[in-house]
């Protein structure tokens, strides 16, 4: 099991191992948390798990008070009286309740902590500028630098380039918009939309995000670079791989807890003292001044970093599909957000930004009016001025449209009484029927 301490040896009880069993379908961190915080607790009391069920309510009650008062000043590992945050010692009774719970006894009286809803060791941490995110990449080999970019430049967690047990990762088919080939790694479409799987997600929602022209060279570097030592790149093949290619038969995947590790040396090196975790609130906090200077959506934003919103719902409600429309309008929305995310002074390319935005363009009135451009008339729109790109787009729209509701036909047949309405429409009138009951109208 990964994370071990001695506490494991209280699974050897039945009762605590099914209660332990019961909180790990939820979440196997949260269990080998629990199991660890109750061990504390019992150690700190003088008591087993088993002893606690033994104790009437107001017994238990009184216990949990003792404890709140008593564990605030005990000496640490380290022999250290650091008084102990209120945040910290109300998450120490947590599994001790939930263990109680477990076997049918409720502690009803509320136990007051000062300080519980406050976080001392996070109110000072300041999110890293973007010459400062420069310094820990320039601090970090090609993996260390590709890891801390995944998580500044898409928002994901790290357990999503490495599951708490080191079972399972971010793969390379995981990373859509690529190609593998022989002389190493092609980027088909930036920005690169990667995917992360309902297994790597913490609240187990598919869902993805994207990684800009910065960090596709990262990726490019790093993956180049372990094939050109020998190892035979897959689509299973792990994104983040262990440091040492003798043990990457054994051990695929690295688990979370190393890819923190490798993730705070790098920050270390760089100068910088915050938490691997920084670099997520790194990509918020960009991509909220993106929000107000070039009006990106706060539901892609939201969507990109996993959270459950009105994105999230329609994607699991279309199980996993969006229409072809709203994913490159999500693509250009993220790369007119790139100047607030990478370090390099590149982005993208005036003539691809401008290229992408047209081709989203087209789509969407090709999904709106359910008509079809083809290739040269494409073409054609890409490399016309902004003016003339919009009255060709407009007229294509106008015409393709009104011949879809004609069949394919320019001409009409229509009642002599309709003749007005469809002038007013925009029809041409072509001839009326001698007899006077029938009209001929064409589409200009």
């Amino acid at each position: 099991m990964a994370g071990k301490h001695r506490h494991y040896r209280l699974l050897e009880d039945r009762d605590v191992n099914l209660w332990y069993g019961n909180v790990a379908e939820g979440s196997v961190i949260t269990a080998d948390t629990s199991l660890r915080r109750l061990g504390l607790f019992c150690e700190f009391v003088g008591k087993s798990p088993k002893d606690l069920l033994s104790l009437s309510e107001k017994e238990i009650n009184d216990l949990l008070m003792e404890f709140v008062r008593d564990f605030r000043n005990a000496p640490d590992k380290n022999g250290d009286r650091n008084q102990h945050s209120g945040t910290y010692m109300a998450a120490m009774i947590k599994p001790v309740r939930s263990w109680l719970s477990f076997n049918g006894i409720t502690a009803t009286r509320k136990v007051k902590i000062a300080g519980q809803n406050s976080r001392p060791s996070l109110k000072d941490e300041r999110v890293p500028t973007q010459d400062e995110l420069r310094n820990i990449f320039l601090a970090g080999d090609a993996r260390e630098r590709l890891a801390c970019a995944m998580m500044a430049f898409t928002g994901m967690r790290p357990q999503v380039l490495g599951n708490y047990r080191g079972t399972d990762g971010l793969r390379i088919s995981d990373i859509k918009d690529i190609r593998i080939g022989k002389g190493g790694i092609e980027i088909l479409k930036e920005p690169v939309r990667i995917v992360i799987r309902s297994e790597l997600s913490k609240k187990e929602n598919e869902y993805f995000s994207f990684l800009g022209p910065e960090g596709a060279k990262y990726l490019k570097l790093y993956i180049e670079e372990r094939m050109n030592q020998g190892e035979i790149i897959e689509d299973g093949s792990p994104v983040i791989a262990p440091a040492k290619k003798g043990i990457r038969g054994s051990a695929v995947f690295i688990s979370t807890t190393n890819i923190g590790d490798l993730i705070r040396g790098t920050i270390r090196r760089s100068g910088l003292k915050q938490r691997p975790y920084v670099l997520r609130k790194y990509f918020d906090t960009q991509l909220l001044q993106a929000e107000s200077k070039t009006g990106l959506r706060r539901d892609y934003r939201v969507f990109w970093m996993g959270h459950t919103g009105d994105m999230e719902h329609e994607y699991t409600l279309n199980h996993g599909i969006l229409p072809d429309s709203l994913i490159e309008d999500m693509r250009s929305a993220y790369a007119r957000s790139l100047k607030f995310l990478e370090t390099e002074e590149h982005a993208m390319k005036e003539e691809d930004y401008v290229k992408q935005l047209r081709e989203s363009a087209i789509m969407a009135i090709e999904v709106m009016a359910g008509i079809s451009f083809s290739d040269e008339e494409k073409e054609k729109l890409y490399s016309a001025s902004p003016e003339e790109f919009q009255e060709r787009l407009r007229d294509l729209a106008k015409d393709r449209q009104a011949m879809a509701l004609n069949n394919g036909n320019r001409h009409k047949t229509i009642p002599e009484g309709d003749l007005e309405e469809y002038l007013n429409s925009g029809w041409e009138l072509v001839q009326i029927y001698p007899r006077g009951d029938k009209a001929v109208v064409r589409l200009p």
